[in-house]
């Protein structure tokens, strides 16, 4: 079992909810949903199916109308972070609820933060009982507000604020003066926002207790006049002053530098109550500084030093109950990857120091690899961030490390895996971080992902790329992805003829130089599994010269048994297809697989298929072309070698369905061809009895098998071989009870 455990049946139900919303909802006259029915929701499980919305991405405007029935669906602590709302569904659909929190962050549909406001002070419920308000990455529009019933509407009118997030805002001085009027504030962050003064902050001096202001770049104070104000901030605890260290060049943050130089040169009687202080990104720090600073105030917890270039200052690690972000080891960088998760500058830094760090990785580092996946969710169009990233995933996953992580965990990285390369196709380095992270056999063999998406994403890859380390580890992934495709999908990619141009190039390029290689051998297989029960595939490869060139590999790879079983198990493919048996009709082709079938010299495993596209062939006479004294040779040799063969222990072929062996299992066919058919049932039942037998059951030749051995004139080899086969899946079924589902093998 996956060490994270299933999913909660809390989670399965309100994720079955969301995908259900169109039956379990009607529509009302302004298109919004109204569910049917509801039962009254537990408080908590309500505030979790609009997260759970959320996340999911289908939060908007038509579906946020379930929320509007405030009876059964009561909202307390509310998420439509990153959703398409626009501010009348807002108005509408949320603003009833006696909200605690509310997270707008970065809400697109045009909501604004003056559209909030107005809507949670219409509701005074809402102005006494919401704490926790984030509006990061919203646009104020503060001149639209208007006054309710001659009182100012603003943040103001929201009492209960205990917490407000307006960081990657265009909040004004104005505004500020506003928001440090509310009587019990505690936490403000105001990072990234357009605010020239602090002095708004002396009104809530005594309440204050966490101020988040990172990446002031409009902040027009002096030092002195900056750490007056801090100073002045008698409840705080948690000071973040923290800077963009790539955006700024050394003349912007001088200001905060200085300020930042004279609080860790300061007394402890400045900011007393202070245990948290971030100053990442800030110059011109001296391990002198940090040491006084640190060794002055006992109570430290947290101290933020990322890309400041003094994470090292030994006093820190004689330190135990000191958290810090920084660059000296791995429980700084990945402390800097929890506490930034936001802030790409830092994100961007950790990573890189990690990547260093995990060069050598020799352990499993499921939470260090958990960090970095939430890095790439967290900034999905950033290519800085996905570059450094995908190869932090290469270093933590590599060799045997992935087989000890949870297969949730590498699912889910799997899945940023894909969404880096399908968001930077033409980032070579990107790509080439994926694929190698790609290319390891406990991830494409036992992890489940989108493999449909991934073997397509690959095989764009491959056709821009000729590298030969790179090209042969694009083809295993190929390989054993397309191998893993439903029948559906294989389907859906063998329609399309760029994919089998570009496996027959590399068939090609390698052939003409005689080369047998791993990337020769996947190409092989992924053609032959690409055509397994595809006749559109199977026709496209006719049609771009396949048949030419497998004719080539086949006389000159004479020697080499597992090229041949490759090649001639497509042309076994192409054999089952009724109207493609005429481009097999060659003189030539087929007296040199019926060598190969009469050589006893030659592998059971390249007989085998070779016997195979001659029991298909000579199955039909009436569309048999040749001399028949072609055809009678080739049924006389069918029987005579294939009571040779010894049985084979090894897995060597798979079939997705046993559809193709039913006109050869007809009492009218001869016994060459019927003896090939019974004895290929024979060896794939024979190796995976459960999945085989079930099959045998489901499509009928079970009934067919019974005809066979009860005709009279069936040869006694057959008769032998069937009813080998009906004991199997008779023992079968009476040791299970009942089929059990098994992985469906695959051609390799």
């Amino acid at each position: 079992m996956d060490a994270e455990g299933p999913l909660a049946l809390c989670d399965l139900c309100l994720a079955q909810v969301c995908c259900s919303l169109d039956a379990l909802c009607s529509v009302r006259a302004d298109g919004s949903m109204s569910l049917v029915w509801a039962p009254l929701f537990p408080q908590e499980m309500a505030d979790q199916l609009l997260q759970k919305m959320t996340t999911k991405g289908i939060l908007n405007d038509t579906t946020v109308g379930i929320f509007r029935n405030c009876k059964e669906l009561r909202l307390r602590r509310a998420s439509i972070q990153s959703s398409p709302v626009s501010a009348e569904a807002f108005r509408l659909a949320l603003c009833p609820h006696r909200l605690l929190e509310l997270d707008a962050s970065w809400v697109s549909g045009g909501l604004t933060v003056a559209d909030i406001i107005s809507g949670l002070a219409s509701n005074h419920e809402c102005r006494l009982s919401l704490q926790r308000l984030s509006l990061s990455g919203l646009r104020l529009d503060w001149e639209s507000l208007e006054e309710d019933g001659g009182v100012h509407v603003g943040f103001s009118s929201l009492q209960g604020l205990r917490m407000l997030n307006v960081a990657n805002t265009d909040l004004s001085d104005a505004v500020l003066e506003d928001i440090c009027t509310l009587p019990h504030l505690e936490t403000l962050d105001i990072s990234c926002s357009s605010i020239s003064k602090l002095t708004a902050l002396f009104k809530c001096k005594n309440t204050l207790r966490f101020l988040i202001a990172h990446k002031l770049q409009q902040l027009d104070m002096s030092p002195a006049r900056l750490l007056f104000v801090f100073n002045q901030l008698h409840a705080l605890r948690h000071l973040d002053f923290s800077d963009d260290h790539f955006a700024v060049d050394d003349s912007d943050g001088r200001v905060g530098d200085e300020t930042v130089w004279q609080l860790l040169e300061g007394t402890p009687e400045v900011l007393p109550s202070l245990v948290s202080l971030d100053i990442s990104g800030r110059k011109r720090i001296s391990e002198a500084a940090i040491k006084a600073f640190v060794e002055s105030r006992s109570g430290l917890v947290f101290l933020g030093l990322l890309a400041t270039g003094v994470s090292s200052c030994d006093v820190l690690s004689s330190k135990k109950n000191l958290k810090v972000t920084g660059e000296a080891d791995e429980n700084q960088v990945c402390e800097a990857l929890r506490r930034y998760r936001d802030r790409e500058c830092f994100i961007r830094e950790a990573l890189v120091h990690l990547y260093n760090l995990t060069t050598n990785a020799d352990k499993p580092q499921p939470e260090m690899l958990k960090l970095v996946v939430s890095a790439m969710q967290s900034h999905p169009t950033s290519l800085h961030v996905h570059l450094v990233a995908t190869a932090c995933v290469f270093n933590l996953t590599t060799q045997d490390l992935a087989e000890a992580m949870s297969v949730s965990l590498l699912s889910s990285t799997v899945a940023q895996l894909l969404y880096a390369m399908k968001t930077f196709p033409n980032h070579h380095q990107v790509q080439k971080n994926c694929l190698l992270a790609l290319c390891s056999d406990y991830i494409l063999q036992d992890v489940p992902f989108d493999k449909y998406l991934a073997a397509t994403l690959v095989i764009n890859w491959l056709s821009s790329h000729e590298d030969p380390t790179l090209q042969r580890m694009a083809v295993a992934v190929i390989s054993i992805l397309v191998a893993k495709l439903s029948t559906e999908e294989t389907a859906q990619l063998s329609k399309d003829v760029f994919i089998m141009k570009q496996l027959l190039a590399i068939v090609q390029q390698k052939a003409m130089v005689g080369v047998v290689d791993s990337t020769l051998k996947f190409a092989l297989s992924a053609l032959w599994n690409l055509t397994d029960e595809m006749p559109a595939a199977a026709r496209n490869f006719i049609e771009c010269q396949g048949l030419e060139l497998y004719e080539e590999v086949l006389e000159s790879y004479y020697s080499e048994p597992s090229i041949q079983q490759k090649v001639l198990g497509l042309l076994n493919n192409i054999a089952e297809v009724e109207e493609l048996q005429a481009d097999l009709m060659e003189e030539d082709l087929l007296e040199h697989i019926l060598s190969l079938l009469q050589d006893s010299q030659v592998e059971v495993g390249v007989r085998y298929f070779a016997g195979g596209i001659l029991a298909h062939l000579s199955s039909r006479a009436e569309a048999w072309t040749l001399e028949g004294e072609l055809r009678t040779t080739i049924l006389e040799q069918l029987h005579d070698s294939i009571m040779t063969w010894t049985q084979l222990e090894r897995e060597m072929v798979s079939y997705r369905s046993f559809r193709p062996f039913c006109p050869l299992l007809q009492p009218c066919q001869p016994s060459g061809v019927q003896l090939w058919a019974v004895w290929a049932i024979h060896l794939v039942c024979s190796q995976h009895t459960s999945h085989y037998s079930r099959m045998l059951q489901q499509e009928g030749l079970t009934e067919l098998l019974k005809a066979l051995t009860a005709h009279p004139d069936t040869h006694s080899d057959i008769k032998e071989l069937s009813d080998r086969i009906l004991c199997m899946v008779e023992e079968h079924q009476s040791h299970s009870g009942a089929f059990k589902s098994q992985t469906e093998p695959r051609n390799s």
